[in-house]
């Protein structure tokens, strides 16, 4: 199950529903980006729920949510977090059997933070099981740390016990290709934690967070 088990993340989520859930600058970047792609999109599942922030976020948008992770801790969380709207599944995205455990396809399928805690052979297997869930027309949507953002100084601060292996941006198309999916947008986010910020310029360089949105290749 990657670089960190499961206590590990019990413990992370515990000691994040104590300190908030307010809406960061670099979520509300993600929010900015993920909106345009929500019209005809009515079914979503957020791989890696965490906290139940984003599950939430799809709910109120009135979408047909899904939350999928595979710490008891933060799906609780997310029940509590969407009231209940959003389904909660349990299932660990290395193991064969996952896409058996989801009883639908989607969409899109949305992920922010998960990539980086595992292994290139870890993560072309998680690809390949959200691959076989996502709908003939859906879309892929992918947030993860950015190898080269200062943020990298200081993360270790605000996640103990957390390992992962940030994302530079060559690396993350490259995740996507190697899969068979078609990019059809890329960036990066959050360069700087305000309300401006250089993103266009510099987002691929320097942000935060890097995402893509892709779909299968034809």
């Amino acid at each position: 199950m990657g670089q960190c088990t499961v206590s590990n993340w019990d413990g992370f989520w515990a000691r994040a529903e104590a300190s908030g859930s307010d809406a960061s600058w670099s979520k509300k970047r993600i929010i900015h980006i993920l909106s345009p792609f929500l019209l005809n999109h009515p079914k979503v599942l957020d791989a890696g729920c965490g906290s139940g922030f984003f599950s939430k976020f799809f709910c109120d948008q009135g979408l047909v949510t899904s939350s999928l992770d595979y710490s008891p801790v933060a799906l609780a969380l997310t029940a509590r977090c969407t009231n209940n709207r959003s389904q909660t599944i349990r299932a660990d995205l290395l193991a064969p059997s996952s896409p058996g455990l989801v009883p639908n396809t989607f969409d899109m399928i949305f992920s922010d933070g998960l990539f980086e805690h595992f292994s290139p052979d870890e993560q072309d297997i998680m690809m390949k099981n959200l691959v076989a869930l996502l709908a003939v027309d859906g879309l892929l949507v992918t947030f993860v740390p950015n190898r080269w953002s200062p943020w990298q100084v200081v993360r270790p601060l605000f996640m103990p016990g957390i390992k992962e292996d940030p994302f530079d941006y060559p690396g993350l198309l490259d995740l996507y290709a190697r899969n068979g999916i078609t990019v059809i947008s890329s960036g990066g986010i959050n360069t700087i934690p305000f309300r401006w910020s250089p993103d266009t310029l510099l987002g691929r360089r320097f942000g935060m967070l890097l995402f893509a949105v892709g779909k299968r290749a034809l």
